[in-house]
């Protein structure tokens, strides 16, 4: 559960260190006072969208922390995932532990996030988010006349898969995509089909291998000088050792010379080993030169065939408008198109794809039919129930599953919300016969449920749940009954937190635990403050919210319904204690 939040030059507070308990908390205060500012900051903190707007004028940036306590079962399971994300899981063992998320918005709109105080992607503060809290706003009954929020709820409950259905889907879209363009397509195709074969069988011909070009045209340069390279290496060879005077023959003769007097006069040493390095030197390019000259071969026939083969890689390359050395990648690429166009055209391979395709979806369509047919009876017997307890006694809520006809991309079925308003009448759409206030009463019940089903599910995981303004357009013996839906929801699990915003005193009166917000102008800067009431403060808000001035009349009914509220009430273990509030002033 949430058991701090810290807020920094937020929106239009300074500074604000709230410290809170397990239970049910009461968010309160005149109009305007900004009570959803901790809502909103909570959201921040969870990976909603924010920009400099939330930067309290004047200020650098808004700084915003939230300090959770985690159940031995939640720590089981989000250990993983953390672990798996970088994130420090040290404070996290068998007992459970605390996580810490904090969010920093600079006065340029620039976000930062971090997580147990390493860096996060909103993206993993909105998934960590969605294992902590719970949060239900005041528009709520208007998702309930969308279908795909209806679905989302009701999918929700039932667990199912919500990333298999999408995803079969678009894979049975797109086999059924391709199916229909090669069908349009059949005589394109096979038209482009026939100009390929034609075309691969030409360089086929050919057969052109990588690196072939250069290797003709190596082998053709050669054989085309063969003539001049045997004549000059003939001549070479002569002036080095075979002609009559050659250079080998005249090296001897200067070393034999130089060699007789070598020991008696020192300094024609030198010159007598640069003269036999010479001759060595000789020796070894006449060697080489009676090398070529033995392998050199004048082949006219080969020399034919190499300007064949080389004509052949021109003209096509002409053809095609291609580098001759650009043939082969050419080859290849058009037996890949090939190979594609055979594919797209092989309408019995397309068609075993669809089928496949759709067999996939249809069996995770039925997997998620099964799991909301067997959800739909629970959520409608429960939210029934708690409709007879917010004034709408002997009306009927119902989870209708409809067949299409039709696949669609969520299932087999659409889910509708039907609703009854008296006993005896058939169930309808909610959005066409219920009010505003019965559509708020049926969200009241409707999250209640949702909420309590979820936390049988997930065995109390989340143990923090928000209601934000969400008893908006009820009032009388139905606000009382609010009240007591939240205060029980609040003290139905060791640990379990309700927050809830709200302008009712029966549901505040209900509440463990009252914060009082409130807004002040303080050095030409409008600041909002949140404190604690308790004992006669409480008292002194709660005769406030029952409207008109407070009187006498008005405290003793506040008096009443405090003491009424809580004679009854399970109050957890930590609600006597309240929670602590520290400010700059205080601290």
């Amino acid at each position: 559960m949430l058991r701090r939040l810290s807020l920094r030059d937020f929106v239009i507070v300074s500074e604000l260190d709230i410290a809170l308990d397990a239970g049910f908390t009461a968010l309160t205060g005149e109009t305007g006072a900004g009570k959803s500012i901790l809502i909103d900051a909570l959201q921040l903190t969870l990976g909603s969208r924010g920009d400099a707007g939330v930067v309290r004028e004047g200020a650098a940036r808004a700084d915003l922390s939230a300090e959770f306590e985690v159940s031995p079962a939640l720590a089981a399971q989000l250990r993983p995932w953390l672990e798996e994300a970088g994130f420090d899981t040290a404070e996290l063992d068998e007992r459970g532990g605390r996580l810490l998320l904090r969010r920093v918005v600079d006065a340029q709109g620039k976000s930062r996030a971090w997580v147990n105080g390493s860096t996060a992607t909103l993206t993993q503060l909105r998934e960590l988010g969605e294992q902590l809290v719970d949060i239900h706003g005041q528009h709520a009954w208007q998702s309930l006349t969308r279908a795909d929020s209806v679905r989302a709820l009701v999918d929700a409950q039932a667990a199912v898969d919500t990333t298999a259905l999408p995803s079969t889907w678009a894979a049975r879209r797109e086999a059924r995509r391709r199916l229909d363009e090669a069908r349009a397509k059949q005589a394109d195709l096979e038209r482009e089909r026939e100009r390929l074969q034609w075309q691969i069988g030409e360089l086929a011909k050919l057969a052109p291998q990588p690196d072939e070009w250069e290797a003709l045209n190596a082998e053709h340069t050669r054989l085309s000088h063969g003539q001049s390279i045997l004549d000059a290496a003939r001549v070479a060879l002569d002036m080095v050792s075979e002609a009559e005077l050659n250079a080998e023959g005249l090296t001897s003769r200067a070393i034999d010379a130089l060699d007789e007097v070598a020991g008696v006069e020192p300094r024609l040493v030198n010159a007598l080993e640069v003269l036999r390095e010479a001759q060595a030197q000789l020796q070894d390019a006449a060697h080489s030169l009676n090398g070529v000259l033995g392998h050199t071969e004048l082949d006219p026939d080969r020399l034919g065939e190499l300007d064949a083969r080389l004509s052949a890689w021109m003209g096509l390359a002409r053809r095609y408008r291609r580098q001759a050395h650009e043939l082969p990648e050419l080859l290849q690429t058009w037996q890949a198109e090939l190979a594609e166009l055979d594919a797209a055209t092989d309408l019995a391979a397309l068609e075993r794809d669809v089928a496949q395709t759709h067999a996939a979806w249809l069996k995770a369509a039925q997997a998620a039919s099964k799991l909301r047919k067997q959800t739909a009876p629970k959520l409608s017997e429960a939210v029934t129930a708690a409709m007879q307890t917010l004034g709408m006694a002997g009306g009927r809520f119902e989870v209708a599953l409809t067949p299409q006809e039709e696949p669609q991309p969520w299932g087999l079925e659409t889910i509708d919300f039907l609703v009854a308003g008296h006993a005896g009448s058939t169930p309808r759409p909610l959005g066409k016969v219920a009010s505003g206030g019965e559509l708020s009463r049926l969200a009241l019940a409707i999250a209640v449920t949702a909420s309590q089903q979820a936390a049988a599910q997930r065995g109390a995981q989340v143990a923090t749940l928000i209601f934000d303004e969400i008893d908006s357009g009820v009032g009388g013996a139905v606000a009382d009954t609010v009240g007591r839906l939240m205060q029980g929801l609040g003290a139905q699990h060791e640990g379990r937190q309700v927050l809830a915003v709200t302008h009712l005193a029966q549901v505040a009166a209900c509440a463990h635990h009252h914060l009082l917000v409130s807004k002040s102008l303080q050095g030409g800067q409008t600041t909002s403050d949140i404190r604690t009431v308790n004992d006669e403060a409480r008292v002194q808000e709660v005769a406030r919210m029952l409207g008109g001035a407070v009187s006498d009349t008005s405290l003793a009914h506040a008096r009443a319904m405090l003491d009424a509220a809580h004679t009854q009430a399970d109050t957890p273990a930590s609600a006597g204690h309240g929670p602590k509030r520290r400010n700059k002033e205080t601290a």
